[in-house]
């Protein structure tokens, strides 16, 4: 099967240090080139991909020196870059919201969109009302909570390769928290837990441009406790140390977190995750096996010493089984399948159909 790719141009591909949508990205075209499929990644040029690459940027957006750029222009070539080429493709694959319908109703029908953000925002029930024809699909059943009547087609959890992170059975006394410096991810949350169960806690975080001031004003301050060290971004080399050394990682989110990369990051080293119960962590976390779902801080302080004694091999084993690359990959393969059969019929002569569909699945097997 001819597939394209198209990601947003915020990170590279895979991202070299914050970045989930771009990472995931990355490790999905990577297992469908494994799976047999033929790829083209529509990315900047600093992606490495098994794919090919169809580079329309020479760098991702947020680590570009330049001054002044415009991200709307930039996504704007590279879609327009894929419609001039959308006849190479048996499906095009959107990573990039809603920014595409406009430009690619026609064939919207051999599409696939992926949402990887919150929708409980203003306005987006008007783009999905309008732009019905394009099929969806969702990272949690949790995501979708705020815009029902949408064109779903599926939900496809995140996945990683399987050898993307170390297993670690022996950790080494802290608790971590991973992502990105907000309200919504909980960062003094995260410290009052370890405070109140009297462990370090390592924070490996980014801080945007727009939560600059909360940092500064709200957890520069709550840096100062001697249990709390602010490590600051990380990417990938530094991720399997960082969590594999942690008891736990903390998740306190409060807002309706439609994945959570870092849930599974953690659970492919063997670190259990205690999350909060809001938005898709009840989907990712088996409840006792990979970690623990609470309700509030100090449910979270009592957690601490439960996931101490959760078995860290069960931990990688949950994350194998549900949350590899090729776990995710084969989901959308039967997504594509089901979308070829319908919309890509009518490009081929009908004597051709089932041998393509056979084709494809074959890969499959």
């Amino acid at each position: 099967m001819k597939i394209a790719q198209v990601s947003p141009l915020y990170e590279a591909v895979p991202p070299k240090l914050y970045g989930g949508t771009e990472r995931v990205v990355s490790h999905l075209t990577d297992a469908l080139v494994d799976l047999g499929h033929e790829v083209t990644l529509f990315s900047s040029a600093d992606a490495r991909t098994k794919a090919r690459l169809a580079s329309v940027r020479d760098q991702a957006i947020r680590l570009d020196p330049a001054p002044l750029k415009s991200d709307l222009a930039a996504h704007l070539v590279m879609l327009d870059e894929v419609r001039r080429r959308q006849d190479e493709f048996d499906i095009i694959h959107f990573h990039t919201d809603m920014i595409h319908f406009p430009m690619f109703e026609l064939v919207a029908p051999r599409t696939v969109t992926t949402l990887h953000g919150r929708l409980d925002m203003k306005d987006l029930s008007g783009v999905y009302d309008r732009w019905r024809r394009y099929p969806l699909v969702s990272i949690s059943a949790a995501q979708r909570v705020f815009l029902p009547m949408a064109n779903w087609i599926g939900t496809v959890h995140h996945g990683m390769p399987a050898d993307a992170y170390r297993f670690s059975s022996r950790p080494r006394g802290y608790l971590a928290f991973l992502g990105r410096i907000s309200p919504e991810k909980g960062p003094d949350r995260a410290i009052a837990i370890a405070k109140a169960v009297g462990m370090p806690l390592k924070i490996a975080a980014k801080v945007d441009g727009a939560d600059k001031a909360y940092f500064e004003n709200h957890i520069r301050p709550l840096l100062e406790h001697p249990l709390i060290e602010f490590i600051g971004e990380i990417g990938d080399a530094d991720k399997s140390e960082f969590l594999g050394g942690a008891e736990a990682l903390l998740f306190p989110i409060e807002w309706p977190e439609p994945f959570g990369l870092v849930m599974i990051e953690a659970m492919a080293c063997g670190t259990p995750v205690i999350a909060y119960n809001h938005g898709s962590a009840p989907e990712v976390i088996e409840d006792g096996v990979s970690g623990l779902i609470v309700g509030g801080e100090a449910e979270a302080a009592q957690a601490v010493a439960q996931a101490r004694r959760i078995d860290r091999r069960g931990v990688r084993r949950s994350f194998e089984s549900r949350f590899s690359a090729e776990v995710m990959a084969r989901a959308y393969l039967d997504i594509y399948c089901d979308i070829w059969s319908v919309a890509g019929a009518s490009r081929l002569a009908p004597n051709q159909i089932l041998k393509h569909r056979d084709t494809a699945l074959a890969f499959d097997a």
